[in-house]
């Protein structure tokens, strides 16, 4: 996922690599080992939903899909190229695995309760899973949402954030301090698990264990806890990958430090 995340940009000529690296595990997590999906029927009705509150990472997710068969992984190599469908954001109109079209960070929490409350009063027993920034949390509409799904006993939304410490502008916490993190969704009503999150497969136990929680718990709030980043040392210490380009003899030493080839 990180090195076809680096070959995407390198077509695109810029985009957010640091971003991706973070939640990369947790892309795996849900779409190899827990999300109930079909690449044959992206629009079957009873498939699991994810929602990325920060759009900006779907060049890392955009390959994921292609390996599943949701779309030919030819169109990889037009990624943001005239015609596309593969755009800096994704685009549930266009692309074949996206739930929800998003770039305007904060609307993915609501966007979310109002599929699992939708599927409630359809009789479907589907999962929201949606991924927000720690950034994303200085964002009212993020805790209107949330406040309503608590009272609304939204068990099968799951808010999963990506807690890498880092927003566009500089450290979170530097621009608006979010902490107690833990302790406010809790004081919203939710459940609040913390965890790992560049450990795929205790995130993969963890929201399979969470399936199996009643319809009408509180909804989860799972803080993974990343690097912005994650696999390239000097990614991990500067905020500034969060968009960029690398130059491609750059890009070929990224790539080999990610694979654990430099020396």
């Amino acid at each position: 996922m990180r090195t076809e995340t680096i070959r995407l940009i390198e077509i695109a000529g810029t985009g957010h690599y640091s971003s991706v690296f973070s939640c990369a595990e947790i892309f795996a997590a849900l779409y190899y080992a827990v999300m109930r999906i079909d690449p044959a029927r992206p629009d079957w009705p009873d498939r699991d939903r994810f929602l990325m509150g920060k759009g900006h990472a779907a060049v890392g997710l955009f390959p994921v899909l292609a390996d599943l068969g949701f779309f030919p992984k030819e169109l990889l190599d037009g990624y943001t190229r005239l015609g596309s469908p593969l755009g800096d954001h994704p685009d549930m109109t266009k692309v074949p695995g996206i739930d929800f079209s998003s770039g305007s960070i904060g609307h993915a929490l609501s966007n979310g309760l109002g599929m699992v409350l939708g599927g409630r009063f359809h009789q479907r027993d589907f999962f929201a899973y949606v991924m927000l920034g720690d950034g994303e949390m200085q964002e009212g509409q993020v805790w209107e949402a949330a406040l309503s799904a608590a009272h609304h006993r939204a068990g099968r939304l799951v808010a999963i954030v990506d807690r890498n410490g880092y927003q566009l502008d500089g450290a979170v916490d530097d621009i608006i301090g979010i902490e107690p993190l833990a302790d406010k969704w809790r004081a919203f009503g939710w459940e609040v698990r913390e965890i790992d999150g560049h450990d795929a497969d205790a995130v993969a136990s963890l929201l399979l264990d969470l399936r199996d929680r009643p319809a009408d718990a509180a909804p989860v709030c799972v803080i993974a806890h990343t690097r912005k980043g994650k696999g390239v040392a000097y990614m991990e210490t500067e905020p500034g990958w969060h968009l960029g380009y690398l130059a491609p003899d750059d890009a070929q030493r990224a790539i080999e430090e990610i694979r654990g080839e430099s020396a």
